[in-house]
């Protein structure tokens, strides 16, 4: 679309938000009408740990948001050359699961506990074997339980709990709401009734432990469950002064259901069909395979089952780490080139060290890397050390380590989704990839491919990831033209989309697996350091 005609998109109100409160980047894109990503702003955190708990704090969160979008304002401004002030609709979107309680007051009782968090193994097995079905570490309700279970004073006052996206979502518009994978992510779902499953409700409210502690039914702490398409509500006049304090976004705006990251990563790659999934890879990196069938069985810690936009079974495999250590030596690698005289720009500085990559070898030489800056449930880690091993004869090059660490990126995700191609013979027609993990050209696409043995395509618009997802369901939720979330994407949206795919390359696939058995070894050496380094 030419400028002049996005220009008058952006003044006649016809633009669409959508903003994403990633694990290290909080995004704001607007698109046009023709779904087309036009102006963008952001903002750089990351998580602290603070008493042993990954937290961001209150006072970020909402900073942080407001500068995405003021750099989102200052773009259009200096794009178009008009002040962005009215919007056909927006949505808000964030990394899935943890806790943020608050009492009646609206105070937050205790620190916003992360996804990373893996303080909640007894919550877990328990609620997994209270309901037959897993409950992982890192969703909502096993915070609330294992906090239950800890005797912690501030649950008794707890009236409401609710992930990230639907807190800002409440900020913005006053209501208690979360899309259905969002909320998929905080409890099971009945994806039939799009409602929280009420016989696991039950289940919970009749457990000696939970009636000791709270008095109220836990379906009254719970945020309501909506599908894609539904309105969550209209912007507000005080959402708006607070989203924009220089006043000039107008209230009234449609806001989608605010959803997690893995919903957003689905419709950002048309994926939420079954028989197709998607690859969302960033600092934690996950896989969601939509499902044609139910699992033959459950696979706690490993394969989740939750939901699309809206509502269609889908199982993930979800790992807390993946380009966050090699992140780390990307900067330190920059750092020596500084002191040695050279600087490079972030993009040229990762292209360089990582594409060198291309020129290991095929199983890295002998040498392993475990990025585990956390723990894993996936191969039963509640803590993590991130460890590099080799052989004394191994062939230590830059290549070769470089390798290892991308290796290591997707090594854990290749785990866990063995259970379902070989355990439960899940079929899959296309899988898509999308985050930072795909950005170096030669290297993401070609590695992910041979470490899942199955072909990765990547969409060029695919590349704003979330947030353009997001902002896709609240253009949805503005007009889904009488059609499902699958055929309003298929034909709205990705019906010109260009793709690109790889094939596993059989060297590069066979190279990936000897050095996969040889990584399995070394979670001895990982195991050894996270129950004897205590520090």
């Amino acid at each position: 679309m030419e400028n002049s005609k996005i220009t008058q998109e952006i003044s006649e109100g016809k633009a669409v938000l959508g903003i994403e409160l990633g694990s290290t980047r909080i995004k704001a894109v607007l698109i046009d009408s023709e779904m087309n990503p036009v102006a963008s702003g952001d903002f750089s955190w990351e998580s602290v740990l603070s008493d042993g708990i990954w937290t961001y704090s209150m006072e970020e969160i909402h900073s942080g948001v407001k500068a995405a979008y003021s750099a989102l304002k200052k773009d259009v401004a200096e794009k178009f050359g008009v002040k962005l002030s009215r919007l056909k609709a927006m949505g808000i979107s964030a990394m899935m699961h943890g806790y943020l309680a608050f009492d009646k007051n609206g105070r937050l009782l205790v620190p916003f506990r992360t996804w990373r968090n893996t303080i909640t193994a007894q919550a877990s097995k328990e609620l997994t074997d209270l309901f037959n079905f897993p409950i992982p570490e890192r969703w909502s309700i096993a915070h609330f339980y294992q906090a239950i279970l800890n005797g912690e004073e501030h649950v008794a006052q707890v009236d409401y709990f609710t992930t990230l996206a639907g807190y800002i979502h409440q900020i913005l518009c006053g209501e208690k709401v979360l899309g259905v994978g969002d909320a998929s992510g905080m409890f099971p779902v009945d994806m039939d009734a799009c409602s929280y499953d009420k016989k696991m409700l039950d289940l919970f409210n009749a457990n000696k432990k939970v009636k000791a502690a709270i008095s109220r039914p836990l379906e009254s702490l719970l945020p309501k469950v909506l599908p894609a398409g539904k309105s969550g509500g209209n912007l507000t006049k005080e959402g708006a002064i607070w989203l924009d304090p220089e006043g000039d976004l107008e209230p009234g705006v449609l806001i989608a259901p605010p959803e997690g990251d893995a919903g957003t990563g689905m419709a950002a790659t048309n994926a939420v069909s079954p028989r197709t999934g998607n690859i969302s890879s960033g600092t934690s990196v996950f896989a969601m395979v939509v499902l044609e069938k139910p699992l033959y069985k459950a696979y706690p810690g490993i394969i989740d089952i939750v939901a699309t936009p809206d509502g269609k079974p889908t199982a993930m495999v979800h790992v807390n780490t993946c380009t966050a250590e090699y992140n780390k030596w990307v900067s330190i690698f920059g750092e020596a080139a500084k002191i040695l005289g050279a600087q490079f720009g972030t993009g040229q500085l990762y292209d360089s060290i990582l594409g060198c990559a291309k020129d290991g070898e095929k199983d890295c030489g002998g040498v392993y890397s475990l990025g585990y800056i956390s723990g894993e449930s996936v191969t039963g880690f509640s803590e993590g050390r991130p460890i590099v091993v080799r052989s004394q004869d191994c062939n230590f090059t830059l290549q070769n380590f470089i390798r290892s660490q991308i290796y290591s990126a997707v090594a854990t995700l290749r785990i866990g989704m063995d259970v379902l191609f070989e355990g439960e013979k899940v079929q899959i027609d296309s899988l898509t990839g999308h985050g930072g993990f795909f950005k170096t050209e030669g290297v993401g696409l070609e590695v992910m491919a041979a470490a899942m043995h199955t072909p990765i395509s990547a969409m060029e618009t695919a590349g704003e990831g979330g947030p353009w997802g997001m902002a896709l369901l609240a253009s949805y939720s503005a007009d889904t033209k009488s059609k499902s979330l699958g055929e309003w994407l298929s034909s709205e949206v990705f019906s010109s989309a260009k793709i690109r795919t790889v094939r596993p390359d059989s060297a590069d696939e066979e190279g990936f697996n000897k050095w996969l058995c040889g990584y399995k070894e070394t979670l001895k050496v990982e195991r050894a350091a996270v129950e004897n380094l205590k520090f």
